[in-house]
């Protein structure tokens, strides 16, 4: 029997064991222990190790999982998509419509003075020629005096006057007004529809409306020459009477009496256009029915 290498370990001085066997080989046996320690430790961490991968695995594939039932539909064609009544919470109403509203057209102050039907604003001298005076740039004219008649042939030469009673004249509206010697009646005749007056505008070539003096205004235009002018604007005719109040003939394109006529014919143009105008404004605010 071999304990080792070399034969039986004993010798002279040497202590033997227990009935005599061999002695031990302690450092043999000291390794060994320690080398069955190391494998054990090693196998507890190997196992804690397996296990915490293990775990790790599990939570790592559930999550995967979770995320690819997530990502599926995400992942798929439109086509394969679930409709919009099959989502959750999904509205199937339809989107409201609105629709385009255009605002009415601001009205027409034409239309308001074209006919008798719309054109309701009170109409008097002093309304359609307000105030003492007349300023045309740095001319100032004093107005004098005022009248109305609804007997418009009776306040006109006979020419004008058989076209104004043809035509169904309504009023004549006069005002007279004077600068530096010059005087002017403007006369204003009223039908009921626009066509009327443009009829008189296009028959009336000849007459006068008669001139109106009074209120610092001497009389003039009775006798000798005087200008005269018509014209047209909605349902209304105007015209206008200039002469100088001494007497004298106007002549030819008067430079003096011309353009006091024209101002004033002017003046009678504004005053209409700014009736209808009045008129379009307020229907324009009224509130709506």
């Amino acid at each position: 029997m071999s304990f080792g290498q070399g034969g039986p370990q004993w010798g002279p001085g040497g202590t033997g064991g227990p009935g005599g066997g061999p002695t031990p080989d302690w450092a043999a046996l000291a390794e060994a222990s320690e080398a069955r320690t190391r494998r054990r430790k090693w196998l507890l961490i190997g196992g804690g190790a397996f296990a915490t991968i293990g775990i790790a695995a599990a939570v790592a594939i559930t999550v995967v999982s979770a995320n690819s039932d997530d990502s599926s539909a995400s992942n798929k064609p439109a086509s394969e998509l679930p409709a919009t009544a099959d989502i959750p919470g999904a509205s199937t109403d339809p989107e409201p419509s609105f629709k385009e509203t255009t605002p009415p057209p601001p009205p027409d102050p034409k239309d308001f003075i074209s006919s008798a039907k719309k054109d309701k604003a009170p109409l008097t001298p002093e309304g359609l020629f307000p105030g003492k005076t007349f300023t045309s740039g740095e001319k100032v004219y004093k107005k004098g005096a005022t009248d109305s008649t609804t007997k418009c042939s009776a306040i006109t030469q006979n020419a004008l006057g058989s076209v104004l009673a043809k035509n169904d004249c309504t009023r004549l509206i006069r005002a007279s007004y004077m600068r530096n010697g010059i005087a002017v009646t403007v006369g204003v005749a009223v039908f009921d529809t626009a066509a009327d007056a443009a009829k008189v505008k296009e028959q009336a070539s000849k007459g006068l409306v008669h001139s109106l003096p009074g209120k610092g205004i001497p009389n003039f235009c009775r006798t000798g020459v005087c200008r005269g002018t018509y014209n047209a604007y909605g349902r209304y005719a105007y015209f206008t009477t200039t002469g100088y109040t001494s007497g004298k003939d106007v002549t030819d394109k008067d430079p003096k009496a011309y353009p006091v006529g024209d101002d004033l014919a002017r003046l009678a143009f504004q005053r209409i256009t700014q009736r209808g105008e009045a008129q379009a404004s307020a229907a324009a605010n009224a509130p709506q029915q």
